[in-house]
């Protein structure tokens, strides 16, 4: 079939209107993630004061929400190839909703690690989701840089769940259901924005349903558009697997992995880890870890803005080459103060970010084939949240057991191997629309 359109320079202004609105309606998504995902940082202390929580119910209550994303993004990305995009792009949103409300009015510690592991699916679910309807509706000339929006926007949810920390903080032993409660608000109205959108055209050409396809085209350009039926046979998941696809297949789940581990393993835990250089400080310790989280921000933005220009292949080496050597140095130094973790933490998030932390939106939804391309970024999705169950669980037993160097050190280790794996496999996909990029 043929997309070309979408990449022309007569681009009509109509279909750019709804390009933009497409990527931030499906950006707050991304938001939600971020912020749900983080906010449990930063209520944890506030958790730690009012239950008797031990090391083992502290890590499962982090984790949770990542093991549910694990199963949301393997399950619920292969259900959108199947039953489409936009159908699963408003169901997934009520997780939000729904869990984010149980877990704020939860009663026990089982009870907040069962709502926080349902939110998590909803947020696994999320991320194949958005990311594959903006690829299939952005143009080859800025798709990186609207791919790259969706992971910008997870930072941007991060900071606002450390300034909602600081800002809610003064409401007492409470605070820290307010904190999680305020996610459901958040999701409610990206929800109602969401309604409204069509579905994905080049999914429904896959599907046979090409006049549907010109329909929403018509609509949103204005013009009739030809479009040609996808005759390709429909390759099933395992195709992941095939010879043709398994080197990309390897670096997308390679890479991801690789950053999953360190920033998951680092950030899940930063108020934590800086609160023994506080006073006890809870401000302070928000304050401290905020400004990490706005460094990694700033990391994302300056991806957002290089990914079309510079190119997918310079980033990607670039940001794991910058995050091993922040790595190294903090594993290195046995008497930390807190203005060191503070900058070292936030260069490692900054250069993690700057391209990991981002590609890993434009990477899964390029370099596969529509019809599996939701179910190929939901795998890939899947295997990073096992990197980041494993850096949420390996970094507190790690500290315990051998210090934080040790698992500072462990976490440079899995960033060189990231490094590698980019150096050796990844592709530079700027500039080419995703029928020429898959055939």
């Amino acid at each position: 079939m043929s997309f070309e359109h979408l990449d022309t320079p007569l681009d009509p202004k109509k279909l750019k209107r709804f390009q933009r609105k497409m990527s931030i309606v499906s950006a707050g998504g991304t938001f939600l993630d971020g912020f749900d995902l983080t906010i449990i940082a930063v209520a944890m202390p506030l958790i730690l004061t009012q239950w008797d929580v031990s090391a083992g119910q502290q890590s499962l209550i982090v984790a949770s929400a990542i093991i549910g994303s694990f199963i949301g993004a393997s399950w619920l990305g292969s259900l959108t190839d199947k039953f489409g995009r936009k159908a699963m792009y408003i169901v997934d949103l009520l997780a939000f909703v729904i869990f984010a409300a149980l877990s704020a009015f939860s009663q026990t510690i089982f009870q907040l690690i069962l709502f926080r592991f349902l939110l998590g699916i909803g947020i696994g679910a999320d991320y194949p989701i958005s990311a594959t309807l903006v690829s299939e509706f952005s143009s080859s000339k800025n798709r990186g840089k609207q791919g790259t929006f969706l992971g910008m926007m997870w930072f941007v949810g991060a900071v606002v769940a450390y300034l909602s920390g600081i800002i809610l903080l003064p409401l007492g032993d409470n605070a820290w259901r307010y904190m999680i409660l305020l996610g459901a608000v958040f999701a409610i109205i990206i929800f109602i924005f969401r309604i409204g959108l069509p579905e994905s055209p080049r999914w429904l050409v896959s599907k046979g349903r090409e006049k549907e396809a010109q329909e929403i085209m018509y609509n949103l350009t204005g013009h009739s558009v030809l479009i040609d039926p996808d005759l390709e046979p429909k390759p099933k998941i395992s195709y992941l697997f095939s010879k043709k696809l398994f080197k990309r297949t390897f670096f997308v789940c390679g890479f991801w992995f690789c950053y999953a581990v360190a920033y998951y393993g680092i950030s899940m835990y930063t108020p934590t880890l800086l609160a023994a250089f506080t006073g006890g400080s809870l401000q302070m310790t928000f304050i401290a870890s905020s400004i990490v989280s706005v460094l990694g921000l700033i990391g994302a933005l300056i991806g957002m803005n290089l990914v079309d220009n510079w190119g997918r292949r310079p980033l990607i080496i670039t940001s794991f080459t910058g995050l091993t050597i922040a790595l190294i140095l903090l594993a290195i130094n046995p008497n930390p103060t807190l203005v060191f973790l503070v900058i070292l933490f936030s260069v490692a998030v900054l250069f993690s970010n700057m391209g990991g932390g981002i590609l890993n939106f434009v990477y899964p939804t390029e370099l596969f084939p529509t019809s599996i391309r939701a179910g190929a970024a939901g795998f890939a999705t899947s295997v990073s949240r096992i990197g980041s169950i494993l850096g949420v669980l390996v970094f507190p037993n790690f500290v315990a057991w051998w210090g934080n160097n040790v698992a500072l050190g462990f976490f440079a280790t899995i960033g060189l191997i990231g490094l590698i794996i980019s150096i050796s496999l990844a592709p530079e996909t700027k500039g080419r629309n995703l029928e020429e990029i898959n055939q």
